[in-house]
């Protein structure tokens, strides 16, 4: 699929999706990238191939047509994060790097949130030379215009650029969200999106202060938080619901954090009336959460809410760095249950120090506390940089460790995963005997397909949305299998 943004031209600039996931879900970066090129004076078109069914000749049909002065390449996923699946994304869009190179002598920049986990990795193995970690909103115009020029680039924030047999990397340059005025969302083709894959989306600030041993977010998007301000948060919306958007995911790491901002958008959102016009899903942290917050919530048009909480013993909560524990996760469901907000809680199992024991209290915990419906991942995803890489790292040699699946080398490049082996060589079925048959109970692996939440071709998801199914992909699974069959 092609589309083109037209302005005062100092040049063009094509913007790559090459994302095929299915259900898809929008490239939310590449509208905010458009519309800071375009406010550079650029002519941008993007090239999404998440509906093209033969990537080569349309790139080639592109190029027969267009000249550009920069290629920028979105990376948002680097696989599925799943050890039952291990599907790796970076060999197919290497694949679509070499199309482009044969096509186009303009620079291929690469840049996104999966790339600004191993900017320089990723980099070496595509065989490019320079790419953007973390935002491009600044960066990447600017970059763009020193290509264009002729001028030294090699200063430009967030910069990961070749210099002779290595790599070097310029520390970002963070946006002031708080005076961002809403995108024009008009880029992507949101409504297509909208149409496959059941939902919008649309973030309402970035970056992470929290210290959980897993999670590469704030690697690209920082580690302190900046808000944008709820007026264009709610100005964004409203564009949205023009385009006739009307289920939204706020893909925030967690939208109530801070509170007081996540109340000020909701009050935002119910001032204008928009909170009977739209539903919306949110990723949150399981505290703060009350029935102050809840109320607001609800009123603002929440749909339901997947808080990521990992497990449900503390003495794992600890090993994980999550700052809260069991009795907070009792007080949450509480609180969604009085407020009637249908809720998932996702585990992360297997990580650092898991035993049968822990898994036994989490997956009882769990039961007991029966929220509508939950995640139950086994293996830790381990990327470089994050607090389990450290782990690993001091357990001694990588290539010899019990403990690891999937590729196992020193890079952490391809999909490798913790599994605590002191679990067995039959966790997955300890797992699955403990669950017993929970129907309320969601696995990252197809072996029956309405409690599959591996989001990556997961043709179940794809009917449903199809036939006119709305929501979070976790919900539209529950309603799926609420239904008497």
């Amino acid at each position: 699929m092609f589309r083109e943004m037209k302005a005062r031209s100092k040049g063009k600039v094509l913007l790559v999706n090459p994302n095929r996931m299915q259900p898809p879900v929008a490239p939310i970066a590449l509208d905010y990238l458009a519309s800071s090129l375009g406010l550079s004076g650029y002519e941008v078109d993007l090239l999404d191939l998440c509906f093209s069914v033969d990537v080569a000749p349309d790139i080639k049909n592109y190029f027969s047509q267009n000249s550009v002065v920069a290629v920028a390449f979105t990376i948002r996923n680097t696989d599925d994060a799943s050890l039952a699946t291990q599907a790796f994304f970076i060999p197919e869009y290497k694949g679509v790097i070499d199309c482009l190179r044969l096509r186009t002598d303009a620079p291929i920049i690469l840049g996104g949130s999966g790339f600004s986990i191993m900017p320089q990795a990723m980099l070496d193995y595509c065989g490019l030379d320079v790419g953007i970690w973390g935002e491009g909103e600044y960066a990447l115009p600017l970059l763009v215009d020193r290509v264009v020029t002729g001028d030294d680039y090699r200063d430009v924030p967030g910069l990961v650029y070749r210099a002779g047999q290595d790599f070097k990397t310029n520390p970002p340059k963070y946006s002031d969200l708080e005076t961002m005025a809403a995108p024009r969302r008009d880029m992507v083709d949101n409504r297509r999106y909208f149409s496959e894959g059941g939902m919008g989306n649309i973030e309402t600030k970035r970056g992470c202060a929290k210290r959980c041993i897993y999670c590469a977010d704030p690697l690209g998007k920082g580690s302190k938080v900046r808000c944008r301000s709820p007026k264009s948060v709610a100005d964004e919306v409203e564009g949205l619901l023009v385009m006739g958007i009307d289920c939204l995911h706020f893909c925030d790491s967690e939208f109530n954090l801070p509170p007081g901002h996540a109340m000020s958008v909701c009050h935002e959102l119910v001032g204008r009336g928009l909170g009977s016009k739209m539903r919306w899903y949110a990723y949150c942290s399981p505290v703060p959460f009350d029935d102050g917050i809840a109320s607001v919530f609800k009123r603002a048009g929440c749909a339901g809410i997947n808080f990521g909480v990992d497990s449900s013993d503390d003495a794992m909560l600890r090993r994980l760095r999550r700052d809260f524990c069991v009795g907070d996760l009792l007080a949450t469901a509480d609180v969604c249950r009085r407020h009637d907000i249908v809720f998932m809680y996702d585990l992360l199992l297997g990580g650092p120090g898991e035993t049968r024991d822990s898994l036994k209290a989490t997956i009882e915990t769990m039961k007991r506390l029966s929220p509508s419906r939950v995640g139950a991942s086994l293996g830790v995803r381990i990327y470089p940089g994050t607090g389990v890489a450290d782990v690993v790292r001091n357990q001694g040699p990588i290539e010899t460790n019990p403990n690891l699946h999937g590729v196992v080398d020193e890079t952490l490049f391809a999909p490798v995963f913790y599994l605590e082996s002191a679990l067995g060589n039959d966790a997955a079925q300890y797992l699955t005997d403990l669950i017993a048959g929970d129907e309320r109970f969601f696995f990252m692996s197809g072996d029956v397909a309405d409690r599959n939440y591996n989001y990556n071709d997961n043709a179940l998801l794809v009917d449903a949305i199809e036939k006119g199914y709305r929501g979070a992909f976790w919900d539209i699974l529950r309603r799926l299998s609420a239904e008497p069959t």
